[in-house]
């Protein structure tokens, strides 16, 4: 396929034109050019890119006019499927026992047969098929590319960064008495990414969008392979309320912030009760489920047994060992997140939001090391912070670290932990020492 940016190979791209016109569908024919299935879907639509300096559009794959020798995607009925619908209904089958015969939902086959009947009513599998052959040839222009006034009005709205749900609602202000003039939001959507079908100018996708995405997102086939859950996972609705209530220390939230194509990785970990925030440097920037569990054991290692109870972590596959984590640090569970829901680890999130001002977005997270790591872990605990009083987390830790506690499970209390008064709050960890062990780094000689 060749590296980024650089101009596709003609012979390959012609022999992609040829399997689309003869009704491959686009990732069967990508597959069997060689390219990547995001290419070929580029190529089909059209697209801009950059070689050598110049900017060149290449225009999309269009696919000619429909013959009865063309085949199709399975998602649609074929004309042996239409004979076997009309021998099902001719034995007396209803409607829903024709659906799972013919593994089709009920839905397609209520309205193939709707569309297919004759004015007797009577369904006619071949005219049903010839039908169904015109309506795919039917191609009718755009609104937008035949309304010049409608095509501006549009394009004002979308470059004063309105969304496509609002442009649509506006229409219906500006032209109340024309409906032929509403447009759905998914229409303003397609003539976006698709402005030779649309009527709208190419620049357009690159400016109006809020997430100045140029190509749809491809959707993900009802066949297509998905990643499965993770195995022994403890839902976060099994947490105690303990955690939920910020009242008990030792309950954590963690993630982590990717780099460039989400291909580097640094470990987060906050305390919710104090704010308190480790970090995990992982060596090359790899998040691996091994690598993620190493670097999670030697961040909460440092702590005492009662101020790593649990861990809340989103269902990334990084956390397939998390059998392992708990394991290792004594930890009762580890609660796993709803998929999509971010806003269950929130102090995590904000926490990743303060952490972006020293790895921002699309860099590369490999470059940094881990003395630079932990010199962004000392500052941001060193910060005060408004919701702990203006107490900064690390002084919060350093009064936790040297007050005596007892779970309140019952369990025996552990050997403490203790931090001089003279130790600085970027110096708590460095400075934890046992009792029996001595005076820290920072005491008075």
């Amino acid at each position: 396929m060749g590296r980024r940016g650089a101009a596709p190979d003609h012979e390959k791209r012609a022999a992609f034109a040829r399997l689309i016109s003869d009704g491959v569908p686009s990732a069967r024919a990508s597959r069997m050019v060689g390219i990547n299935p995001r290419t070929g879907k580029r190529w089909r639509n059209g697209r801009r890119i950059r070689s050598g300096g110049r900017v060149l559009d290449l225009p999309p794959v269009i696919t000619p006019t429909v013959s009865h020798t063309k085949t199709y995607s399975p998602r649609y009925l074929s004309e042996d499927e239409r004979i076997r619908l009309a021998d099902l209904r001719r034995e007396g089958h209803t409607m829903r026992e024709t659906a799972v015969l013919m593994g089709r939902a009920p839905s397609t086959i209520s309205r193939e047969l709707a569309r297919g009947a004759d004015v007797s009513g009577r369904y006619r599998p071949f005219e049903a098929q010839q039908r169904a052959l015109a309506r795919r040839r039917l191609h009718r222009p755009s609104r937008l590319a035949l309304d010049a006034e409608l095509r501006e009005w549009v394009s004002a709205r979308l470059l004063s960064r309105w969304s496509p749900a609002q442009v649509s609602r506006g229409l219906r202000r500006r032209f109340p008495g024309a409906p032929e003039r509403w447009l759905c939001a998914e229409t303003i959507y397609q003539a976006v990414y698709r402005p030779d079908l649309g009527g709208l100018p190419r620049e357009l996708p690159g400016r109006v969008l809020r997430l100045r995405r140029r190509h749809r997102r491809p959707r993900r086939h009802a066949g297509a392979r998905r990643s499965g859950p993770l195995t022994g996972m403890t839902l976060i609705h099994e947490r105690p309320a303990a955690v939920l209530d910020r009242v008990e220390p030792g309950h954590w939230e963690g993630d982590l912030i990717m780099g460039t194509a989400n291909r580097t990785a640094i470990v987060t970990l906050v305390e919710r009760t104090d704010r308190y925030t480790l970090l995990g440097h992982l060596p090359g920037g790899r998040h691996d489920a091994a690598t993620v569990r190493d670097a999670v054991v030697a961040a909460l290692g440092d702590l005492p047994p009662h101020l790593r109870l649990t861990l809340t972590w989103d269902q990334g596959k990084e956390m397939a060992l998390h059998a392992e984590i708990a394991a290792a640090l004594g930890m009762a569970s580890i609660y796993f997140c709803d998929p999509r829901s971010p806003w269950q680890r929130p102090t995590n999130e904000h926490t990743n939001g303060l952490l972006r001002d020293y790895f921002p977005k699309g860099t590369d997270l490999s470059v940094h090391t881990a003395g630079d790591i932990a010199r962004v872990q000392a500052e941001l605990n060193a910060r005060p912070r408004r919701i702990l009083g203006w107490d900064s987390p690390a002084e919060r830790m350093a009064t936790l670290l040297e007050t005596p506690s007892v779970l309140r499970r019952g369990l025996e209390p552990t050997p403490l932990l203790t931090v001089r008064s003279s130790c600085a709050p970027e110096q708590v960890f460095s400075c934890v020492r046992r009792r029996s062990s001595g005076a820290c780094a920072g005491s008075r000689s």
